[in-house]
């Protein structure tokens, strides 16, 4: 085995991420200790490194599953860290990095293949970059959702269980998702606008008919129409959580979906 630059810095990234994991997870309660903050630090770092090796390989963009994945995945822990200083959930936090010490290595373990056509256009690069920024908010809104529908019928049954005690209240849980939900929706209605004026600039078609655009702009429906139920009829609870997990799947069908089915049950 070849220890190359991206391998040592994976094998490194993961044992960070694996023992905030570990600690997040077995004591959720309490102040974080410094040194995990330091651990899950240097796993973003040495993650960030990774990604930057093998999408960017002699200049080049390569965006495959395993890199895509691995990207939504570091901006997920990124992003959760950041709400975590006013919303302190540890043992999500936990779940994350334990994802991460996975994410970290599926650019190696799922290598992109294919160099991706116009990534040395600005309006591309803007487009990709909201649309990962979109993907990531929505995961951790989705995730979020799961939680406030577990915790919700754990409330029902009066047997909240191990891991509940140290989660917020339910309404501060819900408040938090309506941002997270708010905020991707913005971005992937950007998103959508950037790829719009790309398309129509590059292809000369504003929409081409594609099941990505067909998942996508379902996707933005179902966000739209589960805030436009928030604010007009006070959706939330099972509904909101249901209207969150049902957007977010079809943003996966819109794009991670179709990666895996090809690059990793495909090969091709």
């Amino acid at each position: 085995m070849t220890f190359t630059p991206a391998l040592l810095a994976t094998l490194l990234g993961a044992v960070a991420y694996a023992a905030s994991a570990i600690r997040l997870l077995a004591y959720p309660a309490g102040r974080l200790p410094s040194w995990v903050v330091v651990l899950l630090t240097l796993g973003l770092g040495l993650q960030g490194y990774v990604i930057a090796l093998t999408t960017f390989p002699g200049g080049q963009m390569v965006l495959g599953f395993g890199n895509s994945a691995s990207i939504i995945l570091w901006l997920s822990v990124l992003a959760y860290g950041l709400s975590s200083l006013r919303y302190p959930m540890s043992r999500v936090q936990g779940w994350l990095a334990a994802g991460a010490t996975i994410g970290i290595a599926l650019p190696l373990i799922v290598p992109g293949m294919r160099l991706i056509p116009y990534s040395n256009m600005p309006g591309f690069r803007v487009h990709l970059t909201l649309a990962l920024l979109a993907y990531s908010l929505l995961f951790i809104a989705s995730v979020q959702a799961i939680l406030m529908g577990t915790l919700e019928k754990r409330l029902h049954r009066k047997s909240l269980g191990f891991g509940s005690q140290d989660l917020p209240p339910l309404l501060t849980l819900e408040t938090l998702l309506f941002r997270l939900i708010g905020a991707g929706f913005l971005i992937l209605t950007l998103a959508l606008a950037s790829g719009i004026f790309f398309s129509e600039e590059v292809l000369g078609q504003a929409i081409p008919f594609t099941h990505k655009t067909v998942f996508a702009l379902l996707s933005w429906l179902v966000f739209g129409g589960l805030l436009a139920g928030r604010r007009l009829w006070g959706w939330r609870g099972r509904i909101a959580a249901r209207w969150t997990v049902t957007g977010f799947v079809m943003l996966v069908l819109a794009y991670m979906g179709t990666k895996f089915v090809l690059e990793v049950l495909l090969h091709r």
